[in-house]
């Protein structure tokens, strides 16, 4: 096999579909250096990216399956440490996993996913009535006004996070996702994330109410055992994390994309593409997750003649599987609605499939289309290409989203 030096991924995700492409080019497996030095496995097509996501000899432990964690060659203040010392069921495997899946996966059931439907429609409501108040012609962030706040007081409602706490955690979300942080923010942000988790739990057993953080401290599986402490505070903040941070770059994405395309928007109003349409193809050329760490492999696993050697850790690659023209063909870099297979695996695929999958599609829809009702002529305020990037390379995203909204066309009552 030829001996090539690791690609040092940009931490400023400065262009991260360009870096993808690259990657993917040079192979279906790649090695690459993250910040810190530490070396990785980047997976960088469809189908060995799917595999990967299936193969039981991958996990996602660093405690139980990458050496140098366990003998301490990962110092405590490395840049991405609050990615691999999660106790959580993102990073559990086996039985665990299992364990932790099932007690989590009782607040996301079909039932329990329709019955906060009003929840969505009264936030998004409450910030677009917000939007209206804006001067004609006067640039409004949107990402800051609309995308970012929906999809973070809707995951703070459902695990009963006040609006103090949830505004203070959200603050270390952002630091944990950008790839440009110190070693000493790194470690700041494992500590202030941790805090903020354990003063929630220890507030939900005083106090507790119809909300997931409650559910998880009383819940016991079927064999009666319970979340360890460390599992409930790290798990109660994946989902925080995870259900807010990659629908908050979608909801920016899929704005993007409509507004910078119109004859996709015009294939939207003229109703020969519907929502589902925009969900998909948006999670398939804009991935809201661009480079998820870590998984390590349990054991050697060969993809096309390439070793990966038992545990090196391994990054998933999602901004170029969406992409990879061997399943979406030359134009797999088009944003296209009437794409007959809009195929992608931005939710995951097999025993890490996202549990939210059905909340993040309904906050979607809902959001999405109430905002383009109610602004039919929004449009943005600069070049799509003018947009500046997240400072990261595990997200995809802008640092803001400017745009002009136009005189509001009024709501619709439920009596009217």
């Amino acid at each position: 096999m030829e001996i090539r030096c690791p690609v040092a991924l940009d931490p400023t995700g400065r262009d991260i579909h360009a870096e993808a492409a690259a990657l993917r080019a040079s192979g279906a497996a790649t090695q690459v250096e993250l910040p810190g030095g530490v070396v990785a496995w980047s997976i960088n097509d469809y189908a060995n990216v799917r595999k990967v996501l299936t193969d039981p000899n991958v996990t996602k432990s660093a405690r139980n399956h990458w050496p140098k964690f366990i003998n301490g060659e990962i110092p405590p203040d490395w840049e991405m440490i609050s990615w691999i010392a999660m106790d959580n069921m993102v990073t559990a495997y086996g039985k665990d996993h299992l364990r932790l899946r099932r007690l989590v996966g009782k607040a996301f059931t079909p039932r329990r996913t329709e019955a906060i439907r009003p929840r969505i429609v009264e936030l998004t409501e409450g910030l677009v009535s917000a939007l209206e108040s804006a001067a004609p012609g006067e640039v409004v962030d949107l990402r800051a006004r609309f995308a970012y706040p929906l999809p973070a007081l809707l995951v703070a409602d459902l695990i009963g996070m006040s609006e103090n706490a949830r505004a203070k955690t959200a603050k270390v979300i952002d630091m944990m996702v950008d790839t440009t942080v110190t070693p000493e923010q790194a470690q700041s942000v494992l500590r202030d994330w941790r805090g903020a988790m354990e003063e929630l739990v220890a507030e939900k057993r005083a106090n507790p109410g119809e909300d997931i953080t409650s559910d998880l401290i009383a819940a016991r599986d079927e064999d009666g055992s319970r979340l360890s402490e460390a599992e409930l505070t790290d798990t109660i903040f994946a989902i925080l994390g995870a259900g807010s941070e990659t629908t908050i770059n979608f909801f920016d994405n899929a704005i993007t994309a409509l507004l910078s395309h119109p004859e996709q928007l015009e294939l939207l109003r003229s109703g020969r593409a519907s929502w589902d349409d925009v969900i998909d193809e948006t999670l398939r050329v804009e991935s809201p997750l661009a480079h998820l760490p870590l998984r390590y492999a349990v054991e050697d696993i060969e993809l096309d003649g390439v070793t990966i050697p038992q545990g090196e850790p391994i990054l998933v690659n999602y901004s170029a599987v969406g992409r990879d023209p061997a399943v979406h063909g030359e134009s797999s870099c088009a944003f296209d609605l009437a794409r007959a297979d809009k195929e992608h695996l931005s939710f995951g695929f097999g025993p890490h499939y996202c549990l939210g999958a059905g909340v993040a599609r309904l906050v979607a829809t809902i959001g999405l289309s109430t905002l383009f009702e109610r602004f039919p002529e929004l449009s943005l305020a600069v070049d799509a290409t003018e947009l500046q990037p997240l400072p990261t390379f595990i997200m995809n995203g802008h640092r803001a989203l400017p745009v002009r909204l136009t005189a509001a066309v009024p709501a619709v009552s439920a009596a009217g």
